[in-house]
């Protein structure tokens, strides 16, 4: 099979279906054709940034995610914030007060319709484009971006099946543009200083590891007109699988190495059945509202198993709708010890006695926590996220002042979105294995 496309396969025997199955067949056979060969081989991993005096970035999407990142650009040294759009004349209007306020020429706008953009992107003149809006639209922005001449940082997850997974190889490859998920929960100060440890061999041989999305977003998420309930939470009545896979999964890959000799190739998934949506919506909602009418099909908790190249495990969880604290889990096993989140613990063989974890994180954060929280530790204090949304900026960018490779790359915002139509299509056969392309063809083993 060639590692650049995937083969269509027979979910079912023939005499087994019922029509509910023969039409999930087609869907999965249809998602599979679309899987197309890449027009270029010229990889764009470990290509390095041409080198910026300064950063011209463009943001596409001034929400209250836009608006952070407006936040977190201008407190970056190097940084000149050029243009603005949103469908939101006010919220792009605030951005640029904002913008002008810390002593940057005022950015140009563009809020004439929906499609607006799309000049954005054509403009020539920017270095990176930041594109902040729905899920839908993270493709389209970011091909119009590239081909537009500009770097990438897309939110994720970066696509939503994998017809725009690899769409977004194509066109970096082709365009020699970057296109990298800005993924600030590998920005975290525990990832960063976990990964540390990783790479210095505390836990031994890597073996296995646990990500997760345990976020309650029904209040006030779900239940607001103007922010991303509008959008995501439908999703919950089209798709069953996880729906949000990359803030646990991103570290985890960082610590496997993931396409550093290692790569993702299997996944299985299976989804618990929907109930908290379906009785907490009409209890929160007015008589009248139309939502109360919603049905939802997304299970609360998904849960995937994905096996790599080298037999490494990885568990993969999402639930946004039940009332439970906040987890990412953030879990990585070796041969010689264990870290765990949620509350952070560590146990490392012949040093943690006995069966117990330590959960006292001090001693070793002194040890082991990362260059790039120490250096800016102060200056992040006030970020979102706990500081991490700034670190992760301030590195893009550092990155690109001084014309190193980029932490992330396009092959890694594919991967890390793929499990979200993988696990939908995993959920839809009953549990049947679904196979990850290679996005990287063969460059993973370094």
């Amino acid at each position: 099979m060639s590692q650049r496309s995937i083969s269509r396969r027979s979910f079912l025997k023939v005499s087994a279906l019922t029509g509910a199955a023969v039409a999930a067949s087609k869907l999965d056979a249809q998602q599979r054709r679309t899987v197309s060969t890449p027009t270029t081989t010229k990889t764009m991993m470990g290509v390095p940034f041409e080198k910026y005096a300064k950063v011209r970035v463009g943001i596409i999407g001034l929400g209250e995610r836009g608006i952070s990142h407006v936040r977190d650009l201008l407190g970056i040294p190097g940084v000149e914030i050029t243009a603005l759009c949103d469908i939101n004349p006010q919220a792009v209007e605030a951005a640029k007060q904002r913008i002008v306020a810390a002593g940057q020429a005022a950015p140009t706008l563009y809020t004439k319709d929906e499609n607006d953009w799309k000049n954005l992107c054509k403009r020539g003149d920017l270095d990176l484009v930041y594109v902040v809006t729905p899920w839908n639209l993270h493709v389209p922005n970011s091909v119009a971006a590239m081909e537009g001449g500009a770097h990438v940082g897309v939110e994720v997850p970066a696509a939503m099946d994998l017809k725009g997974c690899w769409q977004l190889v194509e066109v970096s490859e082709k365009t020699r543009r970057h296109c990298m998920m800005i993924e600030n929960c590998n920005y975290g100060r525990t990832e960063m200083m976990v990964l540390n440890m990783v790479q210095q061999g505390l836990f031994g041989t890597i073996t296995h590891g646990e990500a997760s999305y345990i976020h309650n977003l029904r209040t006030p998420w779900y239940l607001s007109k103007t922010n991303v309930g509008p959008w995501r939470r439908p999703m919950h009545t089209r798709l069953d699988g996880n729906l949000y896979p990359t803030h646990g999964l991103g570290p985890v890959c960082w610590y496997m190495g993931i396409h550093k000799g290692d790569r993702m190739v299997s996944l299985v998934s299976y989804s618990s059945p929907e109930a908290s949506l379906s009785e907490f919506m009409p209890n929160a909602l007015e008589a009248s509202d139309p939502r109360r009418s919603e049905k939802y099909i997304c299970g609360d908790m998904n849960t995937s198993i994905i096996k790599t190249a080298l037999g490494r495990t990885i568990m993969l969880q999402h639930d946004v709708v039940t009332p439970r604290p906040y987890s990412r889990h953030n879990l990585i096993q070796g041969s010689k010890g264990c870290f765990a989140d949620y509350p952070a613990r560590i146990h490392i063989d012949g040093v943690t006695k006995g069966h117990r974890w330590d959960d006292d994180m001090k001693p070793w954060r002194e040890k082991y926590d990362h260059s790039l929280w120490r250096e800016l530790e102060e200056a992040a204090r006030e970020s979102g996220h706990g500081g991490m949304d700034y670190v992760m900026s301030y590195r893009l960018v550092q990155c690109m002042r001084q014309g190193i490779t980029p932490d992330f790359n396009v092959y890694d915002a594919a991967a890390w979105s793929a499990p979200f139509p993988l696990s939908v299509a995993s959920v839809r056969n009953d549990g049947q294995p679904q196979q990850f392309p290679d996005f990287t063809n063969g460059n993973w083993k370094g």
